[in-house]
């Protein structure tokens, strides 16, 4: 048995808009959205009564893709909001960029905040945190080579 690739990364959010925003503005880009329900979305996710509504994403490779869920029904459950980055689970995601200083200066314009700093690891690359809506959290990586 063989993982063929990782197709995405789910994150449940309750302002699909603001989300979106944020993720087009790292630069990923928008497929498409709908809204799924029905028995077999509730056999796969395994809760009764789901309708919730689905935006994907796409990274400019084409590889990578991020799909937001707002839960119209049941409602979602909320998580500790601005979790630390210790916190257990799934912490962030990380993108690389070509121009950090850029991304962070975009990102902050629309109300997302820097975590720590700007650093330097090694000849390798420059790192950051950012926390965008609803307490997401990114990690973004510009390769210094």
């Amino acid at each position: 048995m063989t993982i063929l690739r990782m197709d995405n990364v789910g994150m449940v959010v309750d302002d699909l808009d603001a989300a979106i925003a944020f993720f087009v503005e790292l630069g990923l880009e928008l497929e498409g959205k709908t809204t799924v329900e029905g028995r077999l979305v509730d056999r796969v996710v395994g809760l009764d009564g789901v309708r919730s509504d689905i935006a994907m994403l796409r990274t400019p490779d084409g590889h990578g893709r991020v799909e937001l869920s707002k839960f119209q029904a049941p409602a979602a459950v909320s998580a500790e909001p601005n979790a630390p980055v210790n916190r257990l689970g799934m912490g962030r995601i990380m993108f690389a960029v070509d121009d950090i200083e850029g991304v962070v200066a975009g990102l902050r314009a629309r109300g997302s905040e820097l975590v720590g700093e700007v650093v330097q690891y090694e000849d390798s690359y420059r790192l950051c945190y950012v926390r965008g809506p609803e307490g997401i959290l990114v990690a973004l990586a510009e390769p210094l080579s």
